[in-house]
Parts: C-alpha cells; structure tokens; sequence
C-alpha cells in the first residue's frame, strides 16, 4: 500500500506530504485545481518520463518521494535481480529532476533504472483511468483475469516451467542439427586430411631426431676426417699427443724420490693420460661409425619434407602439434558418426516435453473453461447493479495452433449492452462509460482471489450519476476493505463513502499561486459533500443530504 507522497518543487506545487491508509480514501477538489499534478507526480515517481518543464517556476530541483509497505508483496527476488536494496516491510521510490535536464531515480536509497522502478511501480500500485480502459481489449490482460479467477497460477507455473524446457530442448535439437549438417559437408574434408594425417605415421619427436641425423649425414666425409685428424693429433704412429704424456708421466713419477711436489704433477699427468686416452679410442671408434650412406640421407630428407609440407599446409609449426590436430579430427569423425544417435536422442526427449507440455495446457485450458462461465453471471450480475440491466457478456476461446508461453488458449471478452444483437469484442462495442463500469467490475471480481496492487480510480465515474454512481462507490468502498483504494472524484455519492477525504485546492500568495491538499475532518466533508451536490451555494437541503450520504 502507499503509506505517504512527499512533493516538492513540482509544477504547481511547492511542498506537500500526503499520508494514506490502508482502506477507501477519496480525494476531491474543483476542476483545476490540482488533481491530475498530484497524480502526475505520482507517475513521475512510478517510472513515468521525466520533464524539466514539471519543476516548479524559479527552482533547480524537484523531488518526488513515495513511501509503500511491501510486506504482502512477495518481491524479494525482484529486487535481488535488479541489484536492488531490499526491506521485507518498506521500499521508498524517489525521482529527482534537475532543471539543467538531469534526472535520477532511487529505490531504498539505491540508484535504480527507470525500467526497474517501472516495473516495481506496476507491482505496487494500479493508476486505473479512462486510458487505462485500453487494457480491456488486451486479449492477454483478458486471459489473466480468467486465470486469476481459476486460481491457475500454480497449474500456470507447472505449465511454463515445462514451456520452458520443451523450448530449451528444441533450441538444442536445431543447434545440434544444424551443427550435424554442417559436420556431414565437412566430412568428406575431415576424412581426407585425417587419411593424409594418418598415412605419415606421425612420432612426437622424430621431426627433432631427424634434423640431428640429416646434418651428419650431410657432413658424413668432413666429420669422419676430422675425428681420424684428432686421432692422430691423440694416439699417432709418429708419437701422438697420449705418448708425450706417458713419457711425461714416468718421468714425473722418477722425479718424486726428492721433489715432493713431483706427487702432484704425476697424479695430473696420469688423469690427462686417462682422459685422453679413452679420448683417442672414442675419436677411433667414432670415425668407423661414419660412413657416408646417399640413400639414408635422400630418405630422411624426404622424410622431414613430408613434415615439412604438412606442417606448412596446417600452418603448425611442430610435429606435436600435428598429432595433436590428427587427434582433434579423429574425435570430430567420431562425433559426427555420434550425430543420428545424439539427435534421435534429443528429439524423443523433447517429443515426450512436448506431450507433457500438451497434457498441461489442456488442463489448463478446462480449469478456464470452467471459470468461464462463473465469471460471466458475475460481471453481469455486477453490472445490472450499474444501471447496465440488459448486458451480455460471454467468454470465447479460439485455440492455438502451438502452445505459447500462456497456454494454447486465445480469450474474447464478447460484449452486448443491449438484450438483442450479436455479442461483439469489448472494444468494438463498448461506450467508454461502459468500459469504465466493466473495468470496475472486474477488478472488485479478482481483489479477492489474488493480492492487487493498491489501485488508484481516476475519475473513472465520468459519465455517471445518481444510482449508478451510489453503486459504483460501493463496489469501491467493498473494495476498500480487501485492499488499498484512492478515488479521484466529482460526484458526491462517491466520495462520502470514503474512509477519509482529502481536499485539493489551490491557494493564492503574493508570488505565486500554488496547489494545496489537506484532509478534511467530519464537519468538512459535510461540506464539502454538500457542495459537490449544489455548487458553490450551499443550501439546507444539500447540508442535510450530505449528512445522510455521510450517515453523520
């Protein structure tokens, strides 16, 4: 419900703060007075676009706070997806506009877009007025209001959940397909490279090893020629370097009789003697082992061009990285080959969603059927009380080709305010009084089946008097006490049903004129009741009949 409205700065207004309760309050007042600018501020705050030319004249700023109590509203999870600061029991939405054209909107403190707080607004308060009637031609505001009263929201849930799934499932069927058929164009590539890939008999690390035997083979005569040279330089007939060392060696080993030092001199000699001994036998053996071999060389040079080649046409710098693209085709091969099973799969399960999704929507459309008709003698039993006696009203469903996210119903509101003639679409048949009065209707019918929003009742009785209108402030006074209802009115038989009144007027200063609200105690409505029934002059009989309208 709207606990208050704080105005400030906006157009006519300098400040107000308007405090509601949680039943019947009308609001009354001459035409221009001020009304719609309160109403106004209140769409501003609700989301509405902002207009510098709202700000009241000389001012920088206008701010407009509303304060609700949320308790019954279950919107944890809206604001927890909006990002949103969030008190189980208060949410205060604040708009500020800036005359340099700025505009802010908060919500509990909190920066909010004007989506959200548009959104937001919507779940906390119902602005209904003769625009607002547009909503009566709405096929889907038409199917809420006949699943509210079927108490469908739980079957409503069940059905959209399995929605839901049967479309996540038929989105991955057509993705899988399609990527299937692109696969199969591609297949007959995949297999060629993966042939070509395969016929190399591809090593992780040959490429390496064969770079190695490639340069000796090439260098085969060079390297045999220089090992024989180090050889003969080691371990030559004519008294290689291995023979100096060991004449070297003795000698040492003589001289250490009487020169200690000669111990140190022998024991390096002997460990060079070593080294280059087995250093002359490696040298030895190792010119053996070259040999010059054309034909092991042409084949290891075709060899690493045949790597060469597919690491070029890859674009892969390495034979590992080779293998790894064979491997990557050999699992898309397999994939593919998977593909018919993978999708016989997908569509069984979305074949049986779409039973299930079928069955729901069934059900789903019997619980409205049924509702249908209680509906009907309702509103029309409603409206008679209206001054609309000889109304027909009749529920028509035209099924859907597919389930829609809201079921495989389409729902008409058919209308005849007259006893004869064929049953028309509302908006094709109804007078804008007419609309206003099933609109009415309609919400007094669902307030006790779901939890409304506060609603706000626009002048919404143009049109009507007497009776009718008697009617109509009952029907929202009953209203009233399900939920919070503010009324916007000229008729008096409307407004002494209020639980409290409030009176805006306008009031003249020396600078400005500006527009003022207060409540009105007993002793003011009274008077106020008997002016909206006779007009500026007051008279005995208009005291007398407010009084009885008010039951003071």
């Amino acid at each position: 419900m709207l606990k208050s409205l704080l105005i400030q700065n906006f157009v006519l207004i300098d400040h107000l703060d308007i405090r509601f309760n949680d039943s019947f309050t009308v609001i009354t007042g001459e035409t221009g007075a001020g009304k719609s600018i309160i109403l106004g501020a209140l769409s501003l705050v609700l989301g509405q676009r902002a207009d510098t030319r709202s700000i009241k004249s000389s001012e920088d700023k206008c701010v407009i706070e509303a304060v609700f109590n949320i308790s019954a509203y279950d919107l944890e999870s809206f604001f927890l997806e909006n990002d949103l600061e969030y008190d189980a029991e208060t949410c205060i939405l604040r708009r500020e506009l800036f005359a340099s054209g700025k505009s802010r909107a908060f919500v509990n403190d909190s920066p909010a877009s004007l989506i959200a707080v548009k959104e937001l607004g919507n779940r906390l308060i119902d602005i209904h007025s003769q625009h607002q009637n547009l909503l009566l031609a709405d096929n889907k505001f038409q199917l809420r209001v006949v699943d509210v009263m079927a108490r469908n929201e739980p079957l409503l849930l069940s059905y959209r959940k399995e929605y839901a799934h049967y479309h996540s499932l038929k989105k991955k069927l057509k993705d899988l397909t399609e990527k299937a058929f692109q696969s199969k164009r591609d297949e007959d590539y995949i297999r060629f490279q993966l042939q070509e890939l395969d016929d190399a008999r591809l090593i992780s690390g040959e490429q390496e090893t064969l770079e190695k035997e490639q340069e000796v083979l090439s260098h085969a005569e060079e390297i045999k020629g220089a090992l024989y040279k180090i050889n003969e330089r080691l371990n030559g007939d004519e008294k290689g370097g291995v023979a100096y060392i060991k004449e070297a060696l003795t000698i040492a080993e003589n001289l250490q009789r009487y020169y200690p030092k000669a111990n140190e001199i022998a024991e390096r000699l002997r460990s060079a003697f070593i080294d280059l001994n087995d250093l002359a036998s490696e040298t030895d053996a190792g010119k053996e082992d070259i040999e010059f071999n054309p034909e092991r060389l042409q084949w290891v040079n075709e060899r690493l061009n045949t790597l060469y080649s597919l690491q070029q046409k890859h674009k892969l710098p390495t034979t590992d990285e080779l293998i790894a693209l064979q491997e990557t085709y050999r699992l898309q091969l397999k994939e593919i080959d998977s593909f018919d099973e993978q999708i016989e799969a997908l569509s069984a399960q979305s074949e049986a969603a779409y039973r299930s999704l079928l069955e729901i929507a069934a059900r789903l459309s019997e619980q409205r059927r049924k509702a249908a008709d209680t509906i009907s003698s309702q509103l029309v039993s409603n409206l008679s009380l209206l001054g609309m006696a000889n109304t027909r009203f009749r529920i028509d469903f035209i099924p859907k080709n597919e389930p829609e996210s809201d079921g495989m119903d389409e729902v008409r509101f058919m209308f005849s305010a007259n006893k004869s003639g064929e049953l028309e679409r509302v908006a094709q048949t109804a007078s804008g009084g007419e609309i206003s009065r099933l609109m009415l209707c309609i919400k007094a019918m669902i307030a006790g089946f779901t939890a409304l929003p506060a609603i706000i009742f626009d002048e919404v009785d143009m049109g009507v008097s007497g009776e009718i209108a008697d009617k109509m402030g009952i029907i929202m006074q009953e209203l009233g006490a399900k939920m919070q209802v503010i009324a916007i009115t000229h008729l008096p038989q409307i407004a002494s049903k209020g639980k409290e009144h409030y009176f805006v007027y306008k009031e003249d200063t020396a600078e400005y004129t500006l527009t003022q609200i207060r409540k009105l105690s007993p002793e003011e409505r009274i008077t106020e009741v008997a002016r909206m029934l006779s007009g500026a002059t007051l008279t005995d009989a208009s005291i007398a009949n407010a009084r009885e309208l008010l039951k003071l």
